[in-house]
């Protein structure tokens, strides 16, 4: 895609710098070029087309790019106020609120405002596809380790796809300003 989008840029500098060199060093004799309709016709259509040109196989990467066509799980989360509900759909309808352990609750080595009573147990080396949306308000679901944030939006259901690495412990974290916790 950097090679054909490049390509274009190129040939429209190209053809800048030539009409502007011709502008530049000939004389201009023909004054009625001011009312070619033909020629604004072309210097609106041709730039649509090229946008087209640009568009259509970046839309196609991107697309390509997005989807994980066969996930070896699937899990949607669901965003309240405070606390977040997965679901493996894969596997019955397993459901579960994670909440956030208070710092009273926790145990020396755990992580304030990240370790929670009830972790999402994921596989490794594995697509896994996370449907992401909000019962309440707008919520953000991130994973910094993994690379993750997506918006959850009350309606909307978002999606993402990523494959852990390596066992261990990733923590989410709220990244939105959504209140005192």
């Amino acid at each position: 895609f950097h090679d054909h989008a490049l390509m274009i840029i190129f040939l429209i500098c190209f053809l800048v710098l030539y009409a502007l060199n011709l502008t530049l060093t000939t004389k201009l004799t023909n004054t009625n070029i001011s009312d070619a309709q033909e020629m604004e016709t072309v210097w609106t259509i041709l730039p649509a087309i090229i946008l087209v040109l640009i568009t259509l196989p970046s839309l196609r990467i991107l697309y390509m790019t997005d989807e994980v066509n066969d996930p070896s799980l699937t899990i949607k989360s669901i965003g309240h106020q405070w606390y977040w509900t997965y679901e493996y759909t894969d596997y019955g309808g397993l459901i579960f609120n994670s909440y956030m352990l208070p710092p009273l609750f926790l145990e020396p080595g755990d992580l304030r405002l990240l370790d929670v009573d009830n972790r999402v147990v994921l596989p490794i080396e594995a697509p896994i596809r996370m449907m992401i949306t909000s019962q309440d308000v707008l919520h953000s679901w991130a994973v910094p380790t993994l690379g993750l944030k997506t918006d959850a939006i009350p309606g909307r259901l978002n999606q993402t796809t990523f494959t852990a690495t390596r066992p261990g412990v990733y923590y989410g974290q709220c990244s939105e300003i959504c209140g005192a916790n």
